[in-house]
């Protein structure tokens, strides 16, 4: 009896055996931090938060020695064993509810690996700053005659206020509507002869959320609209994925297309989402969108955090069927997405330039498989990777050869700079006035195109030839006017340009090459008593200066429009009976295995702006290489002779499509630093890939441009057949690496860009 009263009573005295098995299990956070720490991190949930602890909410973990409070995403929780070393605890919960659904979540775990980006990064784009922020729009205080005037005679400005108050009204519309200040509000405010009777919540100024009429007739389409509609309905109503590539001329009426799909998945209670390449470049597009639909949200770079955090709510819960909006606008909650549709899907702007480098089109197509939505492509010059995946019978293509409305692809005139008789002064070659001139005469209107602003592109001294650089930049200096500034387009630097020259000592410095400002200067001068605007980036800096310039183009306000390659994408104007490429073979020679394609994309898109009128239209291309490929096949409209003649010289090469690239770029301000660190790199690759002979490691080498900001930058590619097994290779070259102070170096999967 005594040893079993002795086992019993150690049952209450010791620690039970379902005690230490409940002591070893818990609930367990997987966090992400968006900055300093690479690898996802587990803290122990304690009992009190187990039940606000949840994916897709921000948490507040201790980190380090110090255990210094940080802000971390909750990417996953579970429910198990808790590991033998000790684990610290989750301190607190940010977000009311998660920000992120469990597809996002997904979706940006997908985004690490594909890009081999740092999933923190990752979830810093996903989700807006205003939404992280919580940053709401503005509330407005109502305010109301309070009727306790007494014997106070009010000034005129205050009597104003006082009749216009009787009844409640908001501040705004109180001070629009009696014209006078503030401060004669905050007076009345203090006196207690009006307050406050509540406030309401103010929509965004911007007007980036419209209610407009919606519209149930629908234009009859063509036979080529009829057929791409069809496409794109068939998966929409069967509910399944299917990408479809529309590719059709400019003004083939592809924005008609996408416009009745669009209305077919609002009729079947779903959204849309449309990317365009730049939303403030696009105007026409955005109000195509706003004239056909009850509400639509347009997300662009210039709302404010808070108009950002207003559109994400209003889109999560279901209140916008339509998102039009640039790269990003591939994130919008939308919780029933029905339809994914990427205009000019060749744009480069697509294309995330800084970490996560990923590719809007790739992600629409991750999305657009795990829900079982179609995506819509829509080009006249589709990339050679949108191409390939059609002839491989992965993506369906949709041609469309003619223009809607009867109209003719414009003729277009090729200008031989070679030959002398071709030469002026300026920029303007004597055909090109002349097609001019003949288009101002009909009473049309003409665009000009020349991808390099600026006044003049290089300053020289005549005497000793030596050229000004930017101080910080392997890059020359651009002269703006006026104020005689010489900047540089790579850094921004601005500077005053010397009378003298800095090597010689020479007042003999010129001017030489032509950028935007000089062009329209020689336009005005040339062609005189005529209406001239200039876009490009020193004149549509501020909000709105695109869509005025363009409205004004449309009133037929301005006869003339130079610009860079913004007057290239996305725009509509009949009476424009004239395209002037000045200079086709500006970027066609750059050290970029896609120059030719971006080349012939660029001047067949801007010849596309002519002619759309009943009156027809030319275009004049000057160029010193007509016989180029990418000359000759944009001059004749024929974008697929371009391609048939680029695809072998790719496949010959290994280059995507047929191949994939891994770019490494290693910048440091001592040169030698980042050239041995490179060195480093190549050869722990080469160590790696050693016996695979499908793999080619290019450089080190001096990238083209060799120096921005001071930092000196070396670069390196990594060449093979697939995305997947470069990033593999990567991945295992480079673990446990530790990268010295004095260097910084990141990685591009799949680059647009090679400068």
């Amino acid at each position: 009896m005594t040893s079993d009263s002795s086992a019993q009573r150690k049952l209450f005295t010791d620690h039970p055996i379902w005690e230490e098995d409940d002591v070893r299990n818990g609930v367990i956070a997987t966090v992400v931090l968006p900055e300093g720490v690479d690898m996802p991190l587990d803290y122990i949930v304690p009992n009190e938060l187990v039940v606000e602890v949840e994916p897709g909410r921000r948490v507040h973990v201790p980190l380090g020695k110090s255990n210094r409070p940080r802000l971390a995403y909750c990417v996953a929780v579970r429910h198990g064993e808790i590991p033998q070393h000790p684990l610290k605890s989750v301190v607190g919960v940010e977000d009311e509810k998660p920000l992120l659904s469990e597809r996002m979540l997904e979706l940006t775990g997908w985004m690490a690996d594909r890009w081999m980006a740092r999933r923190g990064d990752v979830l810093e784009a996903v989700l807006p700053a205003g939404v992280r922020l919580r940053r709401r729009v503005k509330r407005v205080p109502v305010l109301v005659v309070t009727g306790e005037q007494g014997n106070r005679r009010p000034t005129v400005n205050q009597k104003k206020i006082l009749d216009a108050a009787i009844q409640p009204i908001p501040l705004d519309e109180l001070l629009k509507e009696t014209g006078v200040s503030r401060s004669v509000v905050n007076r009345l405010l203090r006196t207690g002869l009006i307050m406050e009777s509540g406030s309401i919540e103010r929509q965004p100024e911007s007007d980036s959320i419209k209610h407009s009429f919606c519209s149930d007739v629908l234009p009859v389409l063509s036979v080529d609209q009829e057929k791409a509609l069809q496409a794109i309905l068939y998966p929409l109503q069967h509910g399944t994925h299917e990408t479809i590539v529309l590719f059709g001329v400019t003004g083939s009426g592809k924005t008609e297309v996408y416009l009745q799909a669009v209305t077919e998945t609002i009729a079947r209670g779903q959204q849309a989402i449309v990317l365009v390449p730049e939303i403030s470049l696009t105007p026409q597009t955005c109000d195509r969108f706003r004239s056909r639909f009850g509400k639509v949200a347009v997300l662009h770079s210039h709302l404010t955090p808070a108009e950002r955090h207003d559109h994400w709510r209003e889109i999560a819960a279901g209140r916008v069927s339509v998102i039009v909006g640039a790269r990003s606008a591939i994130f919008a909650p939308a919780p029933r997405l029905g339809l994914i549709v990427i205009d000019e899907e060749h744009e480069n702007t697509f294309k995330q330039a800084t970490s996560p480098r990923y590719h809007a089109r790739d992600v629409a197509e991750w999305i657009a498989q795990k829900e079982g939505v179609p995506l819509v492509l829509g080009s006249a010059t589709p990339s050679l990777e949108t191409f390939a995946r059609c002839m491989s019978g992965d993506w369906k293509m949709c041609r469309m050869p003619e223009r809607v409305g009867g109209s003719e692809l414009p003729a277009v005139v090729t200008v031989d700079l070679r030959d002398r008789k071709s030469r002026s002064k300026g920029a303007i070659s004597p055909r090109l006035a002349a097609g001019i001139q003949w288009a101002l005469n009909s009473g049309g209107q003409v665009m000009l195109l020349l991808n390099r602003r600026g006044f003049a592109t290089h300053l020289q001294c005549k005497s000793c030839g030596h050229a000004m650089h930017c101080s910080q930049c392997d890059l020359g200096l651009t002269l703006h006017q006026p104020g005689s500034r010489g900047i540089c387009h790579g850094c921004g630097l601005v500077t005053g340009v010397p009378e003298s020259c800095p090597s010689c000592g020479v007042r003999d410095i010129v001017h030489r090459g032509t950028g935007t400002q000089r062009l329209e200067d020689q336009v005005r001068s040339q062609f005189r008593g005529i209406r001239v605007a200039r876009m490009d980036t020193d004149t549509m800096r501020t909000r709105g200066s695109h869509e005025k310039t363009l409205t004004a183009f449309r009133k037929h306000e301005i006869d003339l429009l130079v610009g860079t390659q913004m007057i290239a994408k996305g725009l509509d104007f009949p009476n424009v009976m004239l395209v002037g490429v000045i200079n086709a073979d500006a970027a066609l020679h750059l050290a970029d295995f896609r120059a030719s394609e971006r080349t012939c994309q660029l001047v067949t898109q801007v010849a596309g702006r002519s002619g759309r009128g009943p009156r027809g239209g030319r275009v004049v291309v000057q160029t010193s290489t007509p016989e180029h490929p990418a000359i000759r096949s944009a001059s004749t409209h024929d974008y697929e002779a371009f391609v048939r003649s680029e695809l072998p010289i790719r496949k010959a090469l290994l280059y995507p499509p047929f191949g994939s690239v891994i770019r490494i770029v290693v910048r440091s301000a001592v040169d030698e630093a980042a050239a041995n660190w490179a060195k480093h790199l190549v050869e722990r690759l080469s160590k790696s890939a050693q016996g695979d002979e499908a793999i080619r490691i290019l450089g080190p080498a001096p990238a083209p441009i060799s120096r921005i900001r001071d930092r000196y930058r070396w670069h390196l590619q990594i060449h093979g057949p697939s995305s997947e097994l470069l990033r593999d290779l990567v991945g295992r070259s480079m673990a446990g690496l530790k990268t010295p102070q004095e260097v910084v170096w990141i990685v591009d999967v799949d680059p647009v860009e090679m400068l």
